[in-house]
């Protein structure tokens, strides 16, 4: 049986997450510590009892949901090993991919996300910014909706193509606001700002990427033991060599997602898709992009209970 492995990115964290996990399994509890120390502060507290918009603070928000996705496959990582065959994560959940993948020990990744939470945080503050989620099929491209705001009222790129009907737009607030009205102008059904803390994956984030490529170079990354498939460009990376320079150009550029699940469905077309930590937004997206892909949450005590079921049966089935 094949799994692929799909890791949630910020946006999905809420208050609660993980707390069953921590209090039901042994290993669990050891992620969410391990986390705790790296970072050098109660993260976990912060996941199980918030405040919500402590939590939802980017420096925050990033190592918690790297705990619960760590706490999940710590719980799994026995059962799921031999049947891993590739691994892919939204954003911030990309280096969560890298942690699940064996590329990086779970202190080096705690650190290395809080500081790109601290990083993205500082560059919002001096740097800010908007992102808006915009709905529908349009009848011109996102790419040239935004070079026309950004020649008009001010810089803006497509930073999320998360499925073919959803694309995320970031950059300066009165150019996302003017792509906004140009977007509904070509049939957006929707167009959402986004709480967020800046302009993410646009290029107003440069300022983050030298201390983001610094705390990489700090931290011990390996080969994944299976392909980690980037966001920047949907390949399948195989190399820590090639997984640093990625990560860092992740900052200012776009979130390929749906090339990425393309690219992961075509390779692994029978595979079961598991979205290892909090929520259920990629389990969504990948059914959108790709109909008949099988997934599955493991996020809950109760989703880990049906995951092993059902890889019990399935496994039993095959001998």
């Amino acid at each position: 049986m094949d799994i692929v492995l799909l890791l949630p990115g910020q946006g999905s964290q809420k208050v609660g997450m993980g707390r069953d996990l921590f209090e039901a399994s042994a290993a669990a509890r050891t992620a969410f510590e391990t986390v705790d120390t790296a970072v050098g502060t109660a993260i976990s507290a912060l996941a199980f009892e918030g405040p919500d918009d402590e939590l939802r603070r980017t420096h925050n928000a990033q190592p918690a949901l790297l705990a619960h996705s760590a706490a999940a496959w710590a719980m799994l990582a026995d059962v799921l090993t031999p049947h891993v065959r590739a691994a892919a994560g939204h954003s911030l959940g990309e280096f969560s991919a890298y942690h699940v993948s064996g590329a990086l020990e779970l202190p080096d990744a705690a650190r290395i996300v809080r500081r790109r939470g601290q990083l993205m945080y500082e560059t919002g503050t001096s740097r800010p910014g908007a992102m808006s989620a915009i709905v529908g099929t349009l009848s011109t491209p996102i790419e040239e909706i935004c070079a026309q705001a950004t020649a008009e009222s001010g810089l803006v790129v497509p930073a999320n193509y998360n499925s073919p009907e959803q694309v995320v737009i970031s950059g300066e607030t009165a150019g996302v606001e003017r792509a906004m009205e140009l977007a509904k102008a070509a049939g957006a059904k929707r167009c959402l700002p986004l709480p967020v803390s800046g302009a993410f994956h646009s290029p107003l984030m440069a300022p983050a990427a030298g201390g983001l490529d610094a705390a990489l170079e700090a931290a011990a990354l390996r080969d994944p033991r299976v392909p980690v498939f980037a966001n920047v460009d949907g390949s399948a990376i195989t190399r820590a060599a090639s997984a640093r320079p990625l990560l860092v150009q992740q900052l200012t550029a776009p979130v390929h997602w749906t090339l990425v699940m393309r690219n992961l469905v075509t390779a692994f077309p029978s595979a079961l898709y598991i979205e290892l930590g909090t929520g259920s937004v990629l389990s969504g997206l990948a059914r959108r992009i790709a109909p008949d892909v099988r997934t599955m949450t493991a996020g809950t005590l109760t989703d880990i209970e049906k995951l092993l079921e059902l890889l019990h049966t399935e496994t039993a089935h095959a001998h």
